[in-house]
C-alpha cells in the first residue's frame, strides 16, 4: 500500500512504497497563498499503476487544506485539475 506524503525540507509532496520514494511532485510556496507544482515524476518501473494520479490528489488536497490556491506549471498537474472540475476552485488565475 502506497504512502502519501509532504516532505517540506524537499519542498515536495511524495508517493512511498516498500520503504523507497517511487514518485513526487515538487513545489513552491509563494508569499502570496499560491502555491506553484512545476514537476512531477513517477520512477519508470512504478508508471501505469495511478500513483501520479493518486499524488496529485494527495497534493491538492493538503493545499485546499492550508486554505491555498495551486499554479499548476506541470503539464501532468494542470491536466488532472482540468479532468477534475472539483478542483477549478484551487486554480490561482
Amino acid at each position: 500500500m502506497p504512502e502519501f506524503r509532504k516532505n517540506t525540507e524537499r519542498h515536495r509532496y511524495e508517493v512511498v512504497e516498500g520503504g523507497q520514494v517511487v514518485g513526487y511532485i515538487n513545489y513552491r510556496q509563494g508569499a502570496d497563498g499560491v502555491v506553484d507544482l512545476p514537476h512531477t515524476e513517477i520512477n519508470p518501473a512504478n508508471e501505469g499503476q495511478g500513483l501520479g494520479t493518486e499524488l496529485a490528489r494527495f497534493a491538492l488536497q493538503d493545499i485546499r487544506a492550508g486554505g491555498e490556491r495551486v499554479k499548476p506549471s506541470c503539464p501532468f498537474v494542470a491536466d488532472y485539475m482540468d479532468r477534475h472540475p472539483d478542483t477549478a476552485d484551487l486554480r490561482a488565475s
